[in-house]
């Protein structure tokens, strides 16, 4: 969080490079959520950088890429411990879902958000309702409140717990256990007088993987409820349009179509 501080405070020209690039660039430096299609600007700075296979990095800070090496390393063995025991959760073989998903070629994103105070009374969106993308992603917050979960048709606050993660399911953990597990919707709200930051560790298929319902899924009559799709075309999709809640599972959903009979 000291590293990336240090990023959002530097001068403009030593991040102009990265800033508001495209959504599949590898380091991304911005405001909002992607201002070229957000059509708002919402109460967030962010710094994502991709991190495995290969890390992305800026050059400054100095200390960034050391402690960005270290941290995504960490967080990927943990991430990939829980996708373990995702699969025996599921009745499958405990290496199931990452064979199907290839995670021993994964990809990881590192993200840093910042929050700033909001400036008048009542809450303030920094990013609004979405599921991630991904498969799991680890969500460290500084202490200070703002994310909420939707759940039982309200709005929850998940109070940050000391030295706590927040593991949240993404859209492809969802389509690959065939609905079992549901990508959680989640926003952020700032509000008070105390600034929030987050760091967001989230692990997901290699590129180029078909991501599909693992077939054991689909065999208790419910049938298939999505379609296989290349995993960089979701990403991409859902980055470069509007967050629209989970929207972006539409294009990967089965669509059945209900013909009325005929009457004599």
């Amino acid at each position: 969080m000291e590293a990336c501080e240090e990023l959002f405070s530097s001068p403009e020209e030593e991040k102009a490079e990265y800033l508001e690039a495209g959504p599949m660039a590898p380091v991304r430096v911005g405001s909002g959520f992607y201002a070229a299609v957000d059509g708002a600007r919402y109460w967030r700075d962010y710094f994502k950088m991709f991190a495995h296979p290969e890390l992305h990095c800026p050059a400054t800070p100095a200390k960034l890429r050391e402690v960005a090496t270290e941290y995504a390393a960490t967080t990927r063995r943990l991430l990939l411990s829980l996708a373990t025991a995702v699969s025996e959760s599921l009745g499958l073989a405990s290496g199931r879902v990452s064979e199907a998903m290839r995670l021993d070629s994964c990809f990881q994103i590192l993200v840093a958000n910042r929050y700033p105070p909001a400036a008048g009374p009542g809450l303030g969106l920094g990013l609004p309702a979405h599921s991630d993308h991904g498969f799991l992603t680890l969500l460290f917050q500084n202490g200070v409140d703002g994310l909420q979960v939707h759940h039982g048709g309200r709005w929850l606050l998940a109070t940050p717990l000391p030295g706590a993660f927040f593991v949240i399911a993404g859209d492809q953990l969802e389509i690959v256990s065939n609905g079992r597990y549901k990508g959680v919707l989640h926003r952020a709200v700032v509000s008070g007088e105390r600034a929030r930051m987050s760091m967001v560790s989230m692990i997901s298929p290699c590129l180029d993987t078909v991501v599909e319902p693992v077939p054991e899924l689909a065999a208790d009559g419910q049938g298939l409820q999505f379609r296989g799709v290349r995993y960089i075309d979701y990403m991409e999709h859902q980055q470069s349009n509007k967050l629209s809640g989970k929207a972006a599972l539409d294009i990967a959903r089965v669509q059945r179509v209900v013909t009325a009979g005929t009457q004599n």
